[in-house]
């Protein structure tokens, strides 16, 4: 008898344990949220104004046309300067959290010059600044 309540004991002590394993232990980062107007880790953020400036639109994949019209289009949607407005020909600035570097077109479909914008950096535009329309994740 005294050994099945020892086994027991045990057995509570090791289930408790691991629940406080569970509550301790921390949580993977979650995913970002594209298109919320939250410039998150893992995504390239287009900015209405220069140096980050102004409405931002946020993005985790590539994008080979921007649209021109509402409601069609990609638009800056945080508060700020230029929220609401398709972000095509609009961009001034960018910052890339994610991991590999965006490069930023004139052209749709992946076309004419560009700005790259490398991994973890942001930048104002030179090349497609107030002429972008779309992106690509190199």
């Amino acid at each position: 008898m005294a050994t099945l309540k020892r086994i027991l004991a045990h057995s509570a002590m090791a289930v408790a344990g691991a629940a406080m394993l569970v509550a301790v232990s921390p949580t993977t980062a979650s995913a970002a949220t594209p298109r919320n107007g939250v410039c998150e880790g893992g995504e390239i953020c287009f900015y209405y104004l220069d140096n980050l400036g102004g409405s931002l639109s946020d993005f985790t994949a590539s994008v080979d046309n921007y649209g021109t019209t509402q409601p069609t289009c990609y638009d800056f949607k945080s508060a700020g300067s230029g929220q609401g407005q398709c972000i095509k020909n609009n961009a001034r600035s960018a910052w890339n959290r994610s991991s590999r570097t965006v490069r930023v077109y004139y052209n749709s479909y992946y076309g004419g010059t560009y700005d790259d914008v490398a991994a973890g950096t942001w930048r104002n535009f030179n090349n497609v600044y107030d002429n972008n329309a779309s992106h690509k994740f190199l």
